[in-house]
């Protein structure tokens, strides 16, 4: 009986932990987007615009609220990115106690990867590929069309491409737990790589706007990466359980 409530206890001291750390992640995010929003945004919309008003086009708004919107959609992406270390604290926090001494620093370090891999692949997208993207758009719209971009429109389709290269980046990560977890391995997915190009262009063309361009290159670097992938799973061994006293 007493082992019943001891568990009964530990369960609802974790909901308990679990409350507190939504309570503080919420409240973070909120008072960072109100200080963005009202101290930074109209810098991050000059910022998120620039790649367009430097080739000397205006953007417009169709809807009334849609200008107030975006800068809202912004303000709050914004300010999860700015609170993101202090949501992976409470992350860690809530985890922490259930991993054993060793995992702790593998948990520790894959945060560190993982964060810094999808902020690589963030810049890389912004900084080497759309650019590009955008001048190939303009210059394959000359002679046909004024272009009249509308803000939100152009707000979405950025960070439609972006994102996903921040994603597609975590390539490795994901292999690597997928390894240790046994349900992948370097023998497995090495002989399929026809296979996985294949998979690579469909999910390019779900996770990037409907253009040849974009597809291309963010398929490109996500086949890059798998080769780096696949170096890491064959230097990676499956997590093996230490057998039990009972069995041994």
């Amino acid at each position: 009986m007493s082992q019943t409530q001891d568990t009964k206890q530990s369960v609802f001291s974790h909901l308990a932990e679990l409350r507190k750390i939504l309570v503080i992640s919420a409240g973070t995010i909120a008072v960072a987007f109100f200080l963005v929003f009202y101290f930074a945004s109209d810098m991050l919309m000059t910022l998120l615009l620039s790649p367009i008003t430097a080739r000397g086009i205006e953007v417009i708004y169709t809807a009334m609220s849609e200008a107030l919107m975006t800068k809202m959609k912004v303000s709050l992406i914004a300010a999860v990115v700015l609170v993101s270390p202090i949501l992976f604290w409470q992350l860690w926090r809530f985890i922490k106690p259930a991993l054993y001494p060793h995992e702790k620093h593998t948990v520790r370090l894959l945060f560190a990867v993982t964060v810094f891999l999808f902020l690589l692949g963030v810049v890389f997208c912004y900084s080497a590929v759309y650019m590009l993207a955008v001048d190939f758009f303009i210059v394959s719209g000359e002679n046909l069309a004024v272009p009249m971009l509308s803000i939100d429109k152009y707000v979405s389709f950025l960070f439609g491409f972006v994102i996903p290269f921040g994603l597609a980046f975590e390539l490795p990560v994901a292999l690597y737990l997928t390894t240790r977890m046994g349900l992948t391995s370097y023998q497995m997915l090495a002989p399929k790589r026809k296979f996985i190009i294949l998979a690579v262009a469909v999910i390019a063309a779900i996770l990037t706007p409907p253009d040849v361009v974009s597809q291309v290159m963010l398929g490109i670097p996500i086949l890059l990466l798998f080769e780096l992938s696949l170096l890491i799973c064959r230097h990676t061994k499956p997590h093996t359980q230490p057998a039990s006293a009972d069995e041994a």
